[in-house]
């Protein structure tokens, strides 16, 4: 059984748990969190879970794995620590999770790579995951081709790969100099996004007034978040610079790996202060 209803003109197909597809039919889904972790906490964590329950009920999807990916240290973005520090709190954060991983290859690159850049590297990656001789060719083409070839190459042997984000990275898209039009066509088209949205936010405003994002409206999941969390890494920064607790709102060992290592202070909130954050640099003309 299944019911549909439509919300600020967009259409939502709302598939009953009771029609779910038997598990060899759905499409398997890989999930992909891009960002600066810095620190990583609870509700970064809430995220992935969020997203996972919203694909697994539509019947459609299966969520196999999730991958955390902090950003390199040539991002430069104000109060940025070093990443191997964000690092090693991304792996103590997901230390008891069975399916959501932390992958460096992203934060060990000498220059910041875009998100693109970094959803083309770990698709690479689920298509050098299999083993036969046609994977291993359709990795070949799918690294020597155009960008509009690649779609094609996409087999349902290989799981779907989509950028998890909240609706922050979505409203950013209109920010002038930081993405760029190409980078967004192919995120959102090639790919897909899973938007998990917070409190105030406007999402489906924010599809509605980019032409590209419209465009790809279908491969664009917004998720509500009803049991409403508004943990963020700033606050949580600020609180540790006035030496107040943050147990509960960060996992345990991240707490302590904080305060082991002495992380966030007034002078780590300055650091790259005098510096243009790296998309800004890259891209103002």
């Amino acid at each position: 059984l299944s019911s549909a209803s439509s919300f600020r003109g967009f259409h939502f197909n709302v598939q009953l748990s009771g029609a779910m597809n038997s598990s060899d039919e759905r499409t398997e889904v890989v999930l992909l969190a891009c960002g600066s972790f810095n620190p990583i906490t609870n509700m970064h964590l809430r995220l992935f879970e969020i997203a996972r329950d919203y694909l697994q009920e539509t019947g459609k999807y299966k969520v196999s794995k999730g991958i955390i990916s902090p950003v390199g240290d040539a991002y430069k973005k104000k109060g940025l620590i070093q990443a191997h520090h964000r690092v090693a709190m991304t792996k103590y954060a997901t230390k008891s999770s069975d399916w959501i991983t932390v992958d460096t290859w992203e934060s060990e690159q000498n220059e910041w790579q875009e998100t693109e850049k970094v959803l083309r590297h770990h698709y690479q990656q689920l298509l050098s995951s299999e083993n036969t001789e046609s994977q291993k060719s359709r990795k070949r083409k799918y690294e020597d081709c155009s960008s509009s070839d690649k779609s094609d190459l996409k087999s349902k042997a290989v799981p779907e790969l989509k950028l998890l984000c909240g609706a922050d990275i979505l409203e950013s898209f209109n920010t002038p100099n930081l993405w760029k039009p190409e980078d967004i066509e192919e995120i959102v088209g090639e790919y897909g996004i899973v938007c998990i949205t917070r409190a105030g936010s406007s999402a489906e405003k924010c599809i509605y007034e980019s032409d590209v994002l419209f465009k790809h409206r279908r491969n664009i999941h917004v998720v509500n978040e009803w049991i409403t969390n508004d943990i963020s890494a700033t606050k949580i920064r600020r609180a540790l610079r006035r030496n107040q607790s943050v147990k509960y709102l960060l996992p345990d060992p991240v707490v302590e790996y904080i305060h082991k290592h002495n992380l966030y202070s007034a002078e780590s909130e300055e650091k790259n202060s005098d510096v243009i954050l790296a998309p800004l640099h890259r891209y103002t003309k």
